[in-house]
């Protein structure tokens, strides 16, 4: 064949059958010669079914691509989920079997006190419960960093801490971390003695009960807030409605016979060791140092000082039981899901716990 740079056929875009047939069309009304080479227009149909399985294996490929990426996804939730329930089976359960050694029993009390969270009655009195019966713990040690919180589980504990004291002579000791402060001092004051760090945070003994009045900001906004009661002072701690003096005066009663049962416990526990300071029962909190003076605690220490002045080394066993991960999940989801909705969650306003 001739020289082709100038050839429409050879150097022009490429044409499928259609093209070549509609070109030829108007060469043939134009006069021109209509004679069309054969490997050409097979060349064009190769090359535009190149494309297209070209365009094809692509989408396989990406098909593929994001297939692989949801089976590991749901491999790596599926692993998560087996690692959780292992942990809540065997690696987070305290050990509750005696070794013969002699040890401190130690249950852990951390995080705010409350009914659906780590730090709840239950957990922490089974806790109490296993150390109490292993020969081999030479004590029970409620290890505690908490800024309090429940009134009703910190009792609970408190009462359980009593009655196991009335069962044997084991001691039930109390080892104050960063804070031990309102509901997990009301626990404290139970033991039989009470250590902290010079710099640990201890006390807080008071009620609080926080919210907020948005009747203001609810009336500007526009928006008509629509609460059915039967009973003229249910809705009295609904933030967007007004609280009357009479209404004030009754929580404050609520407040003040809490605190009131909180002091006596302490009074209980403590006995004469407590001082006659004027504030300590004001809601004031204070270092391991001042607790000190105040009899809040018995002395300077921590868990290890602890276990070498009583073992003659550090010797600890965890009898504190293992935290379900997935109810742990579902309950802060179920409380959060009934805040956003304006549901009860079920928790006290009343808490003995740090603002």
């Amino acid at each position: 064949m001739g020289d082709d740079r100038h050839d429409d056929w050879t150097r022009g875009p490429e044409l499928t059958r259609e093209d070549a047939e509609r070109r030829k069309a108007a060469h043939s009304g134009s006069g021109e010669s209509t004679d069309i080479d054969p490997d050409t227009v097979r060349l064009a149909e190769v090359r535009m079914m190149d494309r297209w399985i070209g365009g094809v294996l692509a989408e396989q490929r990406r098909s593929r691509r994001w297939k692989i990426f949801f089976r590991l996804l749901f491999a790596l939730l599926v692993i998560a989920g087996l690692c959780l329930s292992a942990y809540a089976m065997f690696l987070a359960q305290g050990d509750g079997m005696s070794t013969g050694k002699r040890h401190l029993g130690v249950v852990d009390v951390s995080g705010p006190i409350d009914a659906s969270g780590q730090a709840n009655a239950a957990r922490i009195i089974e806790g109490l419960q296993r150390a109490w019966k292993d020969p081999g713990a030479d004590a029970v040690v409620l290890h505690i960093n908490s800024p309090g919180g429940s009134p009703v589980q910190s009792q609970r504990v408190y009462d359980e801490i009593r009655y196991l004291q009335e069962q044997g002579d084991k001691p039930i000791l109390a080892v104050i971390e960063d804070i031990g402060a309102s509901g997990a001092y009301y626990m404290a004051s139970a033991a039989d003695r009470i250590y902290a760090s010079p710099a640990s945070l201890v006390g807080s003994i008071g009620v609080i009960s926080a919210g907020f009045g948005l009747k203001g900001a609810i009336d500007k906004v526009g928006v008509e807030r629509r609460v059915f009661t039967a009973g003229e002072n249910k809705a009295f701690m609904d933030p967007f409605s007004e609280i009357s003096p009479s209404q004030r005066a009754f929580w404050q009663s609520v407040l003040n016979t809490t605190h009131r049962q909180f002091i006596d416990a302490v009074k209980a526990g403590r006995g004469d060791r407590l001082s006659d300071d004027p504030e300590l029962f004001s809601g004031l909190i204070w270092t391991g140092e001042q607790a000190k003076s105040l009899g809040l605690i018995d002395d300077i220490s921590n868990l290890e000082q602890l276990s070498r002045a009583r073992l003659g080394e550090v010797s600890l066993k965890d009898y504190t039981p293992s935290l379900d991960p997935w109810a742990l999940v579902s309950n802060k989801l179920t409380s959060a899901a009934a805040h956003w909705l304006g549901l009860s969650s079920g928790v006290s306003p009343v808490r003995y716990q740090l603002p």
